[in-house]
């Protein structure tokens, strides 16, 4: 069978990719290479509820995972201050369970989905599979951070994450440390899921992440594991073209996750509907314009905020341990509230740049911001 659409990968992007393409009545089919949709479940799950209701989901009971109600920011000497998260509405989703209500809602709108169909190789007219060839008249890459592999290893870290049951879990404030030393470019995360249940995971430059994990869970205290999964994570930004020929990359693959957290349900969703939109309007008129609005809608929305996260990044790994300890002990309870009120959870680069700005903080720090600093503000 020919359709007008092959999509590669079965996550969030392109499963919204193809709920749009098929509800405009063009023929889709998605691929994915693992056995069933939502596994194995890289993603932490955090996300607004105005970022999924932008993305067209009204989370189902079992998709629900946790609401979150402050986040507890750590430095190295466990200096810390507490961010209050209930004005922008943070939730901790089953990426499992997400995966497949959309996966559900591309299905309903005419999308054919297979798993354990892996993408070997693109042709002007097709592709080929693990389970043979296929005709299409586009071919949609959404394989994640694996797509990128191969094409520049410098923006790639490597992660580790475990689903852990214990008792110093608190189940709705996330926790996040940061050390150069430990978590080089990073940090260590805490994303309670349920009571006594959370996702806890590490990521840096040039780390066995296993072995920094199983250190950090060793200092938190006795756990008991579940679950473990370890995967590659991207944070240099997005890919300079999303469109090329016949073929047009979406989230992760695009580099469309955040460069600052790695965490991409909204803007890799969004990308993937932006992506769908653009698509179906080639399908129909068969203008090459059409087809590159796609780029053009996704970076009029987050251009301009992953610039920013980009400088932020920059400046937060050339800081070192006594640096960052110096900056918290800056932050002022008028600072904190003041970003509890007014952050957003999506856009938060404003937040970061106050962060980063405190009074007090050391020369050093000043003199590794300078104009990076004003740019992060503009």
């Amino acid at each position: 069978m020919d359709y007008d659409v092959i999509v590669a990968g079965g996550s969030v992007s392109g499963l919204l990719c193809a709920r749009e393409i098929a509800s405009q009545g063009h023929s889709v089919l998605v691929i994915e290479e693992d056995s069933e949709i939502g596994t194995p479940e890289h993603c932490g799950g955090l996300v607004s509820i105005m970022g999924i209701d932008e993305l067209g989901v009204v989370p189902m009971r079992a998709t629900l995972d946790n609401k979150i109600r402050s986040a507890a920011i750590f430095s190295p000497a466990k200096k810390s201050f507490s961010l209050d998260a209930r004005s922008q509405k943070v939730i901790v989703l089953d990426r499992r369970e997400f995966d497949k209500q959309i996966a559900h809602q591309a299905q309903t709108n005419g999308a054919e989905i297979r798993v354990r169909s892996s993408l070997r190789e693109i042709f002007d007219d097709g592709i080929k599979t693990s389970e043979g060839s296929l005709k299409c008249k586009i071919v949609v890459d959404a394989r994640g951070v694996s797509s990128l592999i191969q094409k520049d290893r410098t923006g790639i870290l490597q992660s580790a994450q475990y689903e852990v049951y214990a008792d110093w879990i608190e189940k709705d404030r996330i926790e996040v440390y940061f050390d150069q030393e430990k978590f080089p470019g990073f940090f260590a995360w805490v994303i309670p899921t349920r009571r006594d249940e959370a996702k806890v995971g590490v990521a840096g430059k040039g780390i066995n992440a296993a072995v920094a994990l199983e250190s950090f869970l060793k200092e938190k205290g006795k756990y008991s594991t579940i679950r473990k999964v370890y995967a590659p994570i991207w944070i240099k930004g997005p890919i300079q073209n999303f469109v090329s020929k016949n073929i047009v990359t979406i989230g992760d693959a695009a580099g469309q996750s955040k460069p600052t957290t790695a965490g991409g349900i909204y803007s890799c969703g969004l990308g993937g509907i932006f992506a769908g939109r653009s698509v179906s309007k080639f399908l129909e008129s068969g203008k090459s314009s059409d087809l590159l609005e796609y780029q053009k809608t996704w970076t009029d929305k987050f251009g301009q905020e992953f610039e920013h996260m980009l400088l932020a990044r920059g400046i937060l790994e050339r800081l070192d341990n006594k640096s960052i300890d110096k900056m918290f002990e800056s932050i002022t309870p008028e600072i904190v509230e003041e970003i509890s009120k007014e952050g957003s959870f999506d856009f938060h680069t404003i937040s970061l740049a106050k962060l980063l700005g405190v009074k007090g903080s050391v020369k050093a720090i000043q003199a590794i911001l300078g104009s990076e600093f004003r740019r992060l503000l503009t």
